[in-house]
């Protein structure tokens, strides 16, 4: 009996030890949360095609560009608040919640479209709805890799999730396209609620790992808790000059990877195909460098690395304007994709493992509002810039700004010097 017991304990120690050491890509949990995180990319992605469908289908273009901005604005002035939610709550929690709320919106949506015709006033609510709840969602799912992962796994979970979301870009369109062919926006609503719902078991299986400053900085106001928050980011040596990378990197990216091209392809005759073979390289691209990340199990001289990979995409960037061929355009965007890609899973990574546990739901809202709420503001700018000086200047000074971000990298010591854990 002794020697049972004493055989049992010896064993359950290695079992830990040997899942411990189980790389990302064969870790069940891991798996759980990229399992849950491609329904969820899915589900986004069908729910975008059939609300921008519905909401052509049911006004005018100028109303319709009204209703699909309207998530934006909660989303852009509550991802800070978010962030805090996050850290009080706990990632897990804050995530089956999103989820949850969001298959029921949109499963309600889509029976309210089975039974009648609603106004434009019901898709406004609705993407008011949604852009609240992607303002706690963002910063949750981007706090969540360090709880189901080790640190030295998280440039492979970086990886992981890039190639999911390519996964769910690639297939969420023409999968919400099909479902509104064969039954209208109701059902490719009801899609993406299923969608939703498809990563609520999942999530609710993970089991997250401690975290040695767990349930820290939770005994303050919510108020408290964002301006401790920042005043971490700030004075870190690493967190708050990456901060500054992440804003230049995307402002210098947003304007000429979405108004610009659509202008691009226009000047250059290469029409709305030509737009979907220069996103498809840059989607290769993308998925090139996630599956990369994925293969390697760490990246030496990440911060170096990172900062030469943004310098030399942003040089690809400007090369678009002045290509006249389709397929070199092409080939630049998977340039763009490969390197912009790599230089953006490494500065998550670097965040990730850098960051203290208890403030990284603020640190993830941050980043995200540089990267989805502050970038945006870049296009209508973009678009009037066009205008007056034309395609070839405003994409030289976009990828200079992409460039100043590089550099940028490249100058900060604690940047440049920065590694991933062994």
């Amino acid at each position: 009996m002794t020697t049972t017991t004493a055989t049992a304990t010896a064993t359950a120690p290695s079992a830990v030890a040997a899942e411990a050491r189980r790389p990302a890509h064969r870790d069940p949990q891991v798996l759980r949360w990229l399992g849950a995180y491609t329904a969820s990319t899915l589900g986004d992605s069908v729910y975008y095609l059939a609300l921008s469908w519905t909401a052509v289908s049911s006004g005018t273009p100028a109303q319709a560009g009204l209703v699909l901005a309207l998530g934006a604005v909660p989303r852009a002035l509550l991802m800070l608040g978010g962030g805090v939610v996050a850290d009080r709550l706990g990632p897990r929690r804050l995530v089956i919640g999103s989820d949850a709320v969001r298959c029921l919106v949109v499963l309600g949506l889509a029976a309210t479209l089975f039974l009648a015709a609603p106004g434009l006033w019901v898709l406004a609510a609705v993407a008011l709805a949604f852009g609240v709840v992607d303002a706690l969602f963002l910063p949750a799912v981007g706090a969540l890799p360090p709880r189901v992962a080790d640190r030295d796994q998280l440039s492979r979970v970086q990886g992981m999730r890039g190639l999911s979301h390519r996964l769910g870009s690639v297939l969420g369109a023409p999968l919400g396209g099909l479902a509104v062919a064969l039954g209208g926006p109701a059902t490719a609503f009801a899609v993406a609620g299923l969608l939703f719902a498809l990563s609520l078991p999942l999530l609710r299986a993970l089991r997250l790992r401690p975290l040695p400053a767990d349930g820290e900085n939770r005994d303050g106001t919510a108020l408290r808790d964002l301006a401790d928050g920042l005043r971490y980011l700030r004075g870190h040596r690493l967190l708050g000059p990456m901060m500054i990378v992440v804003l230049l990197s995307d402002l210098g990216f947003a304007g000429p990877f979405n108004v610009g091209l659509t202008v691009l392809a226009e000047q250059r005759g290469w029409g709305a195909s030509g737009i979907g073979w220069i996103l498809a390289g840059f989607g290769t691209g993308a998925g090139a460098a996630s599956l990369l990340l994925t293969v390697c199990r760490r990246v030496p001289h990440a911060g170096a690395v990172s900062g030469w990979t943004m310098t030399v995409g942003a040089a690809s960037i400007g090369a678009l304007a002045f290509t006249a061929h389709l397929p070199v355009a092409a080939a630049t965007a998977l340039a763009v994709g490969l390197l912009a890609g790599l230089s953006g899973a490494l500065c998550n990574a670097l965040v990730q493992t850098e960051c203290d546990p208890a403030y990284l739901g603020r640190v993830t809202a941050v980043s995200s509002l540089c990267s989805l709420g502050l970038a945006p503001l870049s296009f209508p700018l973009t678009g009037a810039a066009i205008e007056l000086w034309g395609v070839g200047p405003v994409y030289a000074v976009s990828a200079s700004v992409c460039a100043l971000a590089g550099v940028y990298s490249l100058a900060v010591p604690a940047i440049r010097r920065a590694e991933l854990p062994r």
